[in-house]
C-alpha cells in the first residue's frame, strides 16, 4: 500500500503562496537548479511581486551539466528571472556530496533563498536520526523567509511547474542510490509511510518543529552559564554544561564531537588540568577558569 503525498489536485498558484514565507522586499536571491522545487521557488517568488534573480550553481560532476545550466536559463528567462551562473570545481573522493553543498554555498549569496520543502525536512529528520543527532540536528531545517516553501510538499512543487507550462531539469544524480537522501526520498520514507498507515511527512515535520522549540529553550537556558567558569560547569545540569560548551567551542559554524564535550567537562571537574581539541586547539584549567587556547601559528 502506498501513502504518497498530495497530489496536483486543486492546487492554484494562490493557494500554495498563502503557505509560503516570502520576505517583504523587493528583490530575491534564488539558489536555481532548474529542477521542479527551484523552479516553483522562481515562479512563487516573482507571483509575489519579487525581483528575482536565480543562481545556478554548475559543479562539473555531470557530463550533462552544462546542457542542465543551459536549460535553467532558458526556464529563468521564460519566468522573468535574472540568471546567473557560477561555475566551481570540486575534485573527486570522500564526502563528495557534502563537498559540493558546502562550495555551493561559498558561491551562493548571503541570504540565498532554497526550494526546501516539507518532503526535504521529513527527509532531513530520518538522516539526521541515522547519524545519531540530538534534539539540535533533529530539528533540521529552521524555517524563515530564506526557506520560503518549507511547508509546501515536493508533489505541489511539481504541479507548481505545470501550472505554468515549464518542464523542469531533472538531475541525474538524484537517481544515485548511493547517496543516502536519495535512498531515504526513494525507499525509506516511503517504506515508513507503508508501515504506518499514512503519510508520514506532516508526522515528522511536525517533530522537526516540536523538537526546534525544546532546542531554542535550551540553548537559553545554556547561555545563562559561563562556559569558562569550572565551578558553574560543575553546578550545572549536565545537559546544559554540555550545550553550553558546544556554543563556546563551535569553530566555524563546526561543533566540537561529544568526545571532545566530555574532555573538556573532565577538565572542569578537576580530572586533568587540560584537554586537547581537533585542530590544535586546547582548554586548560587555573584558579578554577577555563581558557581556550589557538594553536601556535608558524611564526610564533
Amino acid at each position: 500500500m502506498e501513502h504518497p503525498g498530495p497530489g496536483s489536485g486543486g492546487v492554484t498558484l494562490d493557494s500554495v503562496l498563502d503557505r509560503c514565507t516570502f520576505p517583504s522586499t523587493a528583490t530575491a536571491d534564488c539558489a536555481f537548479s532548474g529542477g521542479a522545487d527551484s523552479t516553483a521557488l522562481v515562479v512563487l517568488a516573482r507571483r509575489a511581486g519579487l525581483h528575482v534573480t536565480a543562481h545556478h550553481v554548475d559543479h562539473g560532476l555531470r557530463p550533462e551539466s552544462a546542457a542542465d545550466a543551459e536549460q535553467a536559463r532558458r526556464i529563468a528567462d521564460r519566468l522573468g528571472a535574472r540568471f546567473v551562473l557560477h561555475t566551481v570545481e570540486i575534485d573527486p573522493g570522500a564526502n563528495l556530496e557534502a563537498r559540493a553543498r558546502r562550495a555551493r554555498y561559498e558561491v551562493l549569496p548571503p541570504a540565498v533563498m532554497t526550494g526546501h520543502t516539507a518532503d526535504d525536512q521529513a527527509e532531513t529528520v530520518l538522516l539526521r536520526l541515522l547519524r545519531g543527532s540530538g534534539s539540535s540536528g533533529l530539528s533540521a531545517i529552521t524555517p524563515g523567509t530564506t526557506r520560503p516553501l518549507l511547508a509546501i510538499r515536493r508533489a505541489e512543487t511539481v504541479a507548481v511547474c505545470a501550472s505554468v507550462g515549464v518542464e523542469p531539469v531533472h538531475d541525474a544524480s538524484n537517481d544515485d542510490r548511493d547517496v543516502w537522501r536519495n535512498r531515504v526520498r526513494a525507499d525509506v520514507l516511503p517504506l515508513l509511510s507503508d508501515i504506518a498507515r499514512r503519510d508520514l511527512v506532516p508526522i515528522l515535520t511536525r517533530t522537526a518543529d516540536h523538537l526546534r522549540a525544546d532546542d531554542e529553550l535550551l540553548d537559553e537556558l545554556a547561555a545563562t552559564i559561563d562556559p569558562s567558569d569550572a565551578l558553574a560547569l560543575v553546578a550545572a545540569p549536565a545537559a546544559l554544561a554540555r550545550r553550553a560548551l558546544r556554543r563556546w567551542l563551535t569553530e566555524d559554524g563546526y561543533p566540537p564531537d561529544t568526545a571532545a564535550i566530555e574532555r573538556v567537562l573532565g577538565v572542569a571537574r578537576g580530572d586533568h588540568v587540560a584537554c586537547e581539541l581537533h585542530g590544535g586547539r586546547r582548554v586548560e584549567r587555573s584558579h578554577q577558569r577555563l581558557r581556550l587556547v589557538d594553536p601556535p601559528t608558524e611564526c610564533d
